[in-house]
């Protein structure tokens, strides 16, 4: 059963399409046009919609969403600087799955056969990356409901530039990585890091593209190995030199997915 997508959309501009594949979603105009919506503090100010809007308009509802501070649900931070720019979106609860789709990319059209699709630019289509949840807010009566457009969406692949970034915190005992600016798929299905004196470490998923190692790693040259939700394996080696690095860097590599 195909799932809804509700977009919250750092852009206003909509468009239009009917094709096989394609799913039914809404979405509205989400934060300023530099993007500045999808991260930071600025992002409280915003109104996002509700996911669960069952009616042909969805809601709008304040976001208070703890993790909005630390740069969006996906922990991105800047997104100029992790490689996303400003076409990026804010899913429903259930598209996000806890941050699983952190990075994916969608394909997203008007449809103007759906009440409110004349508000939209036909003929027209844009890729948007997934960087942010769009959380419900029951606090307002009936979530807040509000106008939207209609859309029709799609996954698809992903083109960034550059190769996947790592952005390292944590403290001396477990390393914290935001894993970033992934190609193909777009987002992380497992993770590993490798220390000088350690050999390769499972790491698991914190929160949005948040990986984590219970491991004490401070000082060690770091290696990272990752698998695409698509399912292809790079390793990355000697990606954070030994010795002088700090909680806080981000390291980029030359190597990106295909799938």
């Amino acid at each position: 059963m195909k799932r809804p997508l509700i977009l919250c959309v750092a852009f206003s501009a909509c468009l239009a399409l009917a094709a096989a594949g394609w799913s039914s979603g809404t979405a509205t105009f989400y934060g300023g046009p530099d993007g500045s919506g999808t991260m930071g503090k600025q992002a409280l100010n915003n109104y996002t919609l509700h996911p669960f809007c069952r009616k042909s308009y969805a809601h709008f509802a304040n976001r208070a969403h703890a993790r909005t501070n630390a740069g969006g649900a996906c922990g991105y931070d800047n997104l100029y600087n992790a490689g996303y720019g400003v076409n990026n979106a804010a899913l429903s609860s259930t598209l996000f799955n806890d941050g699983a789709s952190c990075g994916q990319c969608y394909l997203i059209t008007c449809d103007t056969s759906r009440p409110g699709g004349k508000s939209c630019k036909p003929g027209n289509s844009i890729t948007v990356s997934a960087t942010n949840l769009c959380p419900a807010n029951y606090a307002l009566p009936n979530g807040g409901c509000a106008g939207v457009i209609p859309v029709l969406y799609q996954q698809v692949q992903c083109s960034r530039t550059g190769g996947v970034r790592f952005s390292i915190a944590g403290s001396q005992y477990f390393l914290l990585v935001n894993i970033q600016n992934l190609a193909g798929s777009g987002s992380v299905g497992a993770a590993w890091v490798k220390g000088d004196k350690t050999g390769w470490i499972q790491m698991s998923r914190n929160w949005g593209a948040n990986w984590q190692a219970l491991a004490g790693l401070v000082g060690q040259g770091l290696s990272f190995a990752v698998t695409s939700t698509g399912g292809q394996y790079i390793q990355f080696w000697n990606v954070v030199p030994a010795g002088w690095w700090q909680f806080g860097q981000t390291y980029t590599t030359t190597q990106n997915f295909y799938y």
